[in-house]
């Protein structure tokens, strides 16, 4: 983050400007402040927010080099006064500040400078609003992983293995006693606000600054932060709010979280799980983002059991949780063709032990279905929820993980990043009995890249034939055991040597 007085922000950097200004009655709904920013090639208008003491701020994200013309205002109803002019420049992105997000090549991601971006997401539900030591553990093993995105909240939750109080709420009050929950009798408190005196209409900045906090650390080691706003877990009487208060609290958070580059939005987790809100109402939330987000950040909705109408012209991606058992990377291809847009698997069940079917597949599983997703032109998520003698598990606390899958995407990150072009799409040429990947869009009758990938079948070898003049070199890939042995160059129909074991991978590429 920039201050005002050095007048400099690095091009997808945050400018933050700082105006003192007193206000009768509620500082967070009796006034506010808003900036317009201009340079020759765009103008953005951002909102402001009120940060504690007095302060109101209002954050910019440059797009372009150069020099910045600002005018801040303070809005008072519907009177604007004048607060403040003034100028920065926009200096060139540092090295590893590609800039924002975007869809690619219909199915895909790349960032705002044109790298190709390939999602390795988990989901840590609620590890920002743990203690500072957890938050740095979390930190460091992120920092060792394969991973460039994590799904979580803003508010806290309320389920199993998290029975406990957050650090900080996002609102002034007290929560109710939870000496009274158990195991047996949490469920009933979901969504109730029975017991909890929080003023919906009083925000505690020091909430969200520490989420910002967060965000920033993230956005250090590269990794983009899924952020979600609203989810049904809960016990505090956050998900039933009125649609005023909901209103206030989205306008909030995009005001303080839009101008970090490497924000996405979840509208909700599991939003068909949160009764008191209709269709009507997520409309209106993702109105709000197209309103009051200059920057256009990624933009899902996820489900728990039906799916939210992804053709909807505000989603950019489908943000899926499997509605089968068993059938989830399987789903890829209807899915791309039903939508037309990414498709990110964010929950296909987690590796781990707990009671629950969505939280105890092996290692071996998860990876299978990394590596078919992937084989699919789609995008998986990863989750740990392993028992532990103190209830802290990876998909809601963060920590350290204690899995097996985890160890394997390093190697899925860095094949997808060997892909012609962006992104991976499923050959609709290969046999019955395998699947395998070409690069989008790549219409040509003998491609320049295909990874063929076998699941949990076990062939001795496979046999391929494309044409008589292409030469191609061809690497044998274990995916669990994490090796990539090269078999050299053939041509012509060639018959490739496997072991006879499960989650093998072949990649056959131009000779050039």
């Amino acid at each position: 983050m920039s201050d005002v007085s050095v007048k400099t922000v690095e091009k997808w950097g945050c400018l933050e400007l700082s105006v003192k200004a007193g206000a009768e009655g509620n500082p967070f709904t009796s006034q506010n402040i808003k900036a317009v920013f201009s340079c020759p090639q765009e103008t953005v208008t951002a909102e402001g927010f009120y940060d504690g003491d007095n302060t109101y701020k209002v954050r910019f994200m440059p797009s372009f080099e150069g020099s910045y013309q600002y005018k801040i205002v303070l809005k008072n109803g519907s009177e604007e006064e004048p607060l403040e002019e003034g100028s920065f420049c926009c200096v060139p992105a540092s090295e590893g500040n590609h800039g924002p997000v975007r869809v690619a090549n219909t199915f895909h991601f790349a960032y705002e400078d044109g790298t190709p971006y390939y999602p390795i997401g988990t989901t840590c539900y609620v590890w920002d609003l743990q203690s500072d030591e957890r938050i740095e553990e979390t930190l460091q093993t992120l920092k060792e992983s394969a991973f460039n995105k994590i799904r979580f909240c803003i508010f806290p939750k309320h389920y199993d293995y998290n029975l406990g109080e957050p650090r900080s709420y996002p609102y002034e009050g007290t929560p109710m006693d939870s000496s009274v929950l158990t195991k047996e009798n949490f469920m009933q408190y979901n969504g109730k606000a029975e017991g909890n005196h929080f003023d919906l209409s009083s925000f505690r900045p020091d909430h969200f600054r520490h989420i910002e906090k967060c965000i920033l650390a993230l956005q250090k080691l590269g990794i983009e932060a899924d952020i979600i706003v609203m989810h049904p877990y809960d016990r505090w009487g956050f998900s039933c709010m009125t649609r005023e208060q909901d209103e206030l609290y989205w306008r909030y958070v995009l005001a303080r979280f839009s101008a970090f580059r490497n924000v996405w939005w979840s509208l909700a987790n599991e939003y068909d799980l949160m009764w008191s809100k209709t269709l009507e109402d997520w409309e209106g939330y993702a109105k709000l983002i197209c309103t009051y987000d200059p920057y256009h950040h990624l933009r899902s909705i996820h489900n728990c059991r039906p799916f939210y109408d992804h053709h909807r012209p505000w989603i950019t991606h489908c943000s899926i949780q499997r509605q089968d058992i068993y059938k989830t990377a399987e789903l890829v291809n209807q899915l791309r063709e039903t939508y037309m847009k990414p498709v990110v698997l964010d929950e296909i069940a987690y590796e781990g032990n707990i009671q629950h079917g969505w939280g105890n597949i092996s290692g071996e599983e998860m990876t299978r279905r990394f590596w078919e997703a992937a084989c699919r032109g789609g995008y998986p998520g990863h989750g740990e929820t392993f028992m532990h003698p103190e209830n802290v598990l990876w998909w809601s606390h963060g920590g350290t993980l204690h899995g097996e899958s985890h160890k394997r995407f390093h190697l899925l990150r860095d094949i997808l990043k060997e892909t012609p072009g962006i992104g991976l799409a499923p050959w609709e040429g290969c046999r019955w009995d395998e699947v395998c990947a070409v690069p989008e869009q790549d219409i040509r009758p003998v491609k320049s890249y295909y990874l063929f990938y076998y699941s949990f079948m076990r062939p001795s070898f496979r046999d391929y034939y494309f044409d008589d003049e292409t030469s191609f070199e061809v690497k044998v890939i274990d995916t669990w055991e994490m090796t990539v042995e090269n078999r050299g160059v053939f041509k012509g129909k060639f018959r490739v040597e496997l072991p006879g074991k499960p989650y093998m991978a072949v990649q056959i590429r131009k000779h050039e």
